[in-house]
């Protein structure tokens, strides 16, 4: 079944509510670490400067002029939620665990835009610039992003780099810090070259099973 925006804006709201199930879960029932599946809500945690992957609704004063994305230290931000969806034409069942090489769109749900990439430079290290872009979980074909990781599937405990696939870069943080008015923030943009600084891992989230039941193995949601 195709993976529409239809009910978009519905989605914070139900955010809201999968965290106050899985809080109510007997801490005996938390299931060990396992595999990031399709319609997972989760955070992303850059490894090597330890931020999470953000978006808000403040645009870009340069470049595309699009939705802002950057890098925030703290974990708490309902802001830092993406949902892992498929591309136009589907491919990502509910449930179904993400395979190494799929190309998957990450959706903000906060906004319902998607992580987006394209050839504009990036406002402080004149990188690729990544913004967020669409409307209701729907944008282009400049939404999409390969998972690279190792063996068969994305796992919840691995490091895992995402390629764009229209331009090839890698999501990537390299440590400048905007000023106002989100001072502290950093910024992610796209670099053509893997290393260190686009390696991610899931954090806090949602986990979907194939079950369509929601667990996880993070504390800390």
């Amino acid at each position: 079944m195709r993976d529409t925006g239809r009910g978009w804006a519905a989605w914070p709201a139900l955010l809201g509510l999968l965290l106050a199930l899985v809080m109510q879960v007997d801490g005996g029932a938390q299931t060990t670490a396992g595999l990031v599946t399709c319609g997972s809500v989760l955070k992303l945690l850059n490894l090597h400067h330890r931020v999470r992957l953000h978006s808000h609704d403040i645009k870009y004063g340069s470049g595309s002029g699009q939705q802002s994305v950057t890098g925030v230290e703290t974990s708490d931000d309902a802001n830092s939620y993406w949902r892992i969806r498929g591309g136009p034409e589907g491919g990502c069942p509910r449930g179904v665990p993400v395979h190494c090489g799929q190309a998957v769109r990450l959706t903000h749900v906060m906004t319902g835009k998607n992580l987006h990439t394209h050839h504009f430079p990036s406002p402080l290290s004149n990188n690729q610039e990544v913004s967020a872009f669409g409307e209701d979980g729907e944008g282009d074909n400049l939404d999409l992003w390969t998972v690279r990781c190792s063996g068969q599937h994305w796992e919840r405990e691995a490091s895992v780099r995402f390629q764009h696939v229209g331009t090839s870069v890698f999501l990537s943080v390299t440590g400048e810090q905007y000023g106002s008015p989100i001072r502290g923030q950093h910024e992610v943009h796209g670099m053509t070259s893997a290393n260190s600084h686009n390696t991610w891992k899931a954090m806090e989230g949602v986990f979907i099973k194939p079950s369509a039941e929601a667990s996880t193995s993070h504390d800390e949601l």
